[in-house]
């Protein structure tokens, strides 16, 4: 999974003298891309992909099996875009979108496996995965298909915790609140049989968050020559944190 990092950046004329810290933006731009569940019960049927963007662009692009199909340049921007889908329908899928003079990165995986079997979703931990007092942490469960009921299991028990069916999205949150391996699954409606589980991820529980790691260049911090300008990295594994800068027994910035 790929989890956000906040970086605060420290900045020194000489280490005796005092920090001036700088606001690290992140910004998402990964575009999104589903499938209409309906469309894929049915063997003759078409299938309808959609991308959808972060920002408003005139331009998507769909790749299939990893090779680019053409472009698609609309007359005005919008933030989403329909592919159809005829023949053989089966394969991964990835999309892209406009992004100023280039591309977007592209999109999360989507595999369509055909109506007799529904592709595995995808099980991520949002901010972290562990939990620790204080901290609250999510499971998201991405199907890549509207219109589907989720499902998050923990390994030993018994029943799993359901979700209603997600009518906007292709995915659904579950908060965490115990250590174990989990996986999630979904169906397209009530009866239907459930897809392949998702991967298994592991949720620790821990006494404290792990601490942060100072770094210079890319590098960890170790010994810096006094009287030079020098730039630090703290990076810690979760966003919305504070920061404290210390020399010693000295806090320099806090």
């Amino acid at each position: 999974t790929i989890m956000s990092m906040l970086v605060a950046f420290l900045l020194f004329w000489g280490l005796p003298m005092g920090p001036v810290t700088e606001a690290a933006t992140f910004y998402e731009t990964q575009p999104s891309l589903w499938a209409e569940s309906e469309s894929l019960l049915k063997p003759s049927a078409n299938v309808m992909l959609t991308c959808q963007a972060r920002l408003g662009t005139p331009d998507f692009q769909l790749f299939k099996n990893g090779v680019a199909q053409e472009p698609v340049h609309l007359d005005s921007p919008a933030i989403k875009h329909q592919f159809l889908l005829t023949g053989d329908t089966q394969g991964r899928y990835r999309c892209r979108s406009g992004l100023f003079t280039g591309w977007t990165q592209l999109s999360k995986l989507l595999e369509l496996t055909g109506p007799k079997s529904l592709p595995p979703p995808w099980l991520s931990m949002t901010p972290v995965s562990w939990i620790t007092p204080g901290l609250n942490t999510t499971a998201v469960c991405r199907g890549g298909l509207r219109g589907v009921t989720f499902l998050l299991k923990r390994e030993g028990d018994h029943e799993f915790l359901e979700m209603p069916e997600a009518q906007e999205g292709v995915e659904a949150a579950f908060p965490v609140h115990q250590a174990g391996n989990y996986s999630c699954s979904y169906r397209t409606h009530v009866a239907g049989a459930l897809s392949e589980p998702s991967a298994t991820v592991i949720i620790e529980e821990l006494a404290a968050p792990p601490p942060p790691v100072l770094m210079h260049h890319g590098e960890s911090a170790q010994v810096l020559r006094p009287g030079n300008k020098v730039t630090l990295a703290c990076v810690a594994p979760l966003s919305g944190v504070h920061f404290q800068l210390w020399r010693g027994e000295k806090e320099l910035l806090g």
